[in-house]
């Protein structure tokens, strides 16, 4: 066995072919521009990677990845490329193909193929930020104070989730933050022994709210045009 050859950094894009809600969404042209190729392009710019990896089943999406520069040097198999896969096993199943290439990066980050108005800069705060933490990941503020958020109930009948906070000013209330969606950094040892990307060690790099936006249906799909006309 040849020798192992160390890899500084590595990001991982996943790009599965099956998303369902906004059909082939990860290679749709947004101003021009496969939307895959964003993410391509920020990992890219923040100079941190030694390789760009885009993990996916599909040759179509591993065709347009290789056209902007990154990697497919494996297909994903379908049992970690359907809806319920989450992003944890995807980063191992990439880091240890590596490992088994004779390749062990030190840290990993995986950054998510829907997310055109990230900036390398965020990319560059999460790295630094693992200095003091097991996981960094993007995360921002929810508009709303989430105690006092209201639901219909299996006999839809309204019903307050927090009944304890309905009366009280949203000044007096904690603001919570939620996972952005955007990418996620750690060492290959956290990533593989771990996996744990919201557990006590980790850090939130906090973006702002104009800067996210999920894409499951086409109403976020226009949204995020208008975003990017405003803000990329």
């Amino acid at each position: 066995m040849s020798p192992t050859r160390s890899l500084q950094r590595v990001a991982v894009i996943p790009a599965r072919g099956g998303s369902q809600r906004i059909p082939r969404k990860n290679i749709r042209l947004l101003n021009g521009k496969p939307l895959l190729a964003y993410s391509i392009e920020t990992a890219q710019a923040s100079q941190l990677f030694d390789r760009i990896i885009v993990s996916t089943d599909d040759q179509e999406i591993a065709s347009v990845a290789r056209s902007y520069g990154a990697e497919t040097p494996f297909l994903r198999p379908q049992n970690l490329a359907d809806a319920f896969t989450g992003t944890t096993p995807v980063m191992q199943h990439a880091l240890r193909f590596l490992i088994d290439q004779n390749q062990m990066p030190n840290e990993a980050c995986l950054i998510y193929a829907t997310c055109p108005l990230l900036r390398p800069s965020d990319l560059i705060e999460g790295f630094h930020a693992l200095d003091n933490a097991s996981f960094c990941f993007s995360a921002s503020t929810f508009d709303f104070p989430i105690q006092r958020a209201l639901y219909l109930n299996d006999k839809g009948v309204l019903t307050t989730l927090f009944p304890e906070h309905i009366g009280k000013r949203s000044q007096d209330l904690v603001e919570a933050i939620h996972d952005a969606g955007q990418f996620y950094w750690a060492t290959t040892k956290d990533w593989l022994e771990d996996g744990n990307i919201f557990g006590e060690k980790s850090k939130p790099i906090m973006l702002p709210r104009h800067r996210i936006q999920d894409l499951d249906t086409e109403e976020d799909w226009q949204r995020l045009t208008q975003l990017m006309a405003l803000y990329s």
